[in-house]
């Protein structure tokens, strides 16, 4: 490699070794400048929560949208007026319109109805002993699960699926081929158009849902116009199913990987919920956040410009020596500082519950429903992004056991 980049995260040879890459760029400094990316790197799991909560590090992804290349600021547009890409006073309006959907109240009563889903995934595959855990699961869990939510029609899901992938692209990679960035385009532009559609059959429809929530409050007069409304609803559906589809693949891969913590599992059934943490930590499915410096700002030893963008990775941050005792080790019943895989500050994840209760019933399910539970393809195959990180697929098998 012959420069010492966060930009090498898109190699395959370096998603091999992804945390042993971070270690590298942590010990060239918590907080370097990245010339490749024109951006500060951030590493440190002390400085990644201070620039997460810095409100003079801005969240707006495209400050310019003139600056952005034609052909992608339709895309960009729509992103500019999602929560996630904007600050106060927009951010908490806008966040405030979906939270009661995410309360952990909310989110528990959809317990039986993602284990419901979770079954039934698995009785259709139990009797042929092998399973795609990306394609046959970790995908259509968290669909349905969203597309409930927000009242999808099952008929429309593989389309929106379809749709949400072509888009993710663009929020993870810098570098995009013409055929990427014509998808992302279309797709975005079909997404918000579907969207549009459904919220106009919607709007006087008996079932209350997040949409209609979203629809209430636009036409309540609380400030949210029909382009944010519609945009928020997208990045629902987006990070609603992106996010728990790459944290069951990573998750299942770790402990199939580490035989010896999925046996405690099933032994310690009460480690649980510190099971799950430690696996988002472990290979956490969001690896950054991007921010901007609104002024000038020191974030330990480096002089931030006004302007200049601020990479803050959360993945590298879950595996900060300094704070995990043996970072690279899998430890279910870890205890002790918190990890940033939902990020921190103002835009701690709204889903983290869901991600956490679908993660939960899910992987539970799979080690207990399936014998001798084992990888069958041991060279995992990851999306090329800097954001995100998930595998493309992950190959299983178990005993069939007769009768």
């Amino acid at each position: 490699m012959r420069s010492l980049s966060l930009l090498n995260v898109l190699r395959p040879e370096v998603q091999a070794d992804l945390y042993g890459y971070y270690d590298r760029l942590r010990d060239a400094g918590p907080c370097r400048w990245d010339r490749p990316l024109s951006a500060w790197v951030v590493t440190g799991h002390e400085l990644v929560g201070q620039a997460a909560r810095d409100p003079r590090l801005s969240s707006v992804r495209y400050p310019d949208l003139a600056a952005v290349e034609p052909e992608l600021r339709p895309v960009a547009a729509v992103l500019s007026r999602q929560m996630l890409y904007v600050d106060p006073p927009d951010h908490p309006r806008l966040r405030g319109l979906v939270s009661k959907a995410f309360t952990a109240r909310a989110i528990e009563a959809l317990r039986a109805q993602i284990t419901r889903t979770v079954d039934g995934i698995l009785d259709r595959v139990l009797p042929h002993g092998g399973m795609e855990v990306v394609g046959d699961l970790a995908h259509p869990l968290p669909v349905t699960v969203i597309c409930d939510l927000l009242g999808v029609p099952e008929a429309d899901r593989e389309q929106m699926r379809a749709w949400s992938a072509d888009v993710a692209v663009v929020v993870g990679n810098p570098r995009l081929s013409d055929g990427e960035r014509d998808a992302a385009v279309r797709s975005m532009a079909e997404m918000i158009a579907y969207f549009g559609t459904l919220s106009g059959r919607r709007t006087t429809g008996p079932e209350p849902d997040v949409l209609d929530a979203l629809l209430r409050a636009q036409h309540d007069g609380a400030g949210l116009t029909v382009d944010e409304a519609l945009a928020n609803t997208v990045l629902l559906f987006m990070a609603g199913q992106e996010t728990t589809t790459h944290f069951l693949g990573n998750a299942m891969r770790a402990l199939l990987e580490h035989p010896d913590q999925a046996a405690r599992l099933r032994a310690e059934p009460e480690l649980w919920t510190t099971a799950v943490e430690e696996l988002l930590r472990f290979d956490s499915p969001v690896q950054l956040m991007l921010r901007r410096a609104k002024q000038d700002v020191r974030l330990g030893d480096a002089e931030i410009q006004a302007g200049q963008a601020v990479l803050v990775v959360c993945g590298a941050a879950n595996h900060d020596p300094g704070v995990f005792d043996t970072p690279r080790t899998l430890d279910l019943g870890r205890t002790g500082p918190r990890h940033v895989a939902f990020g921190h500050g103002p835009h701690f994840c709204l889903g983290a519950g869901l991600a956490r209760l679908e993660g939960e019933v899910a992987l539970r399910a799979m080690l207990t429903r399936l014998p001798g539970l084992r990888l069958s393809d041991a060279a995992p195959r990851w999306q090329r992004s800097l954001d995100f990180r998930g595998l493309t697929e992950l190959r299983v098998r178990w005993d069939v056991v007769p009768g």
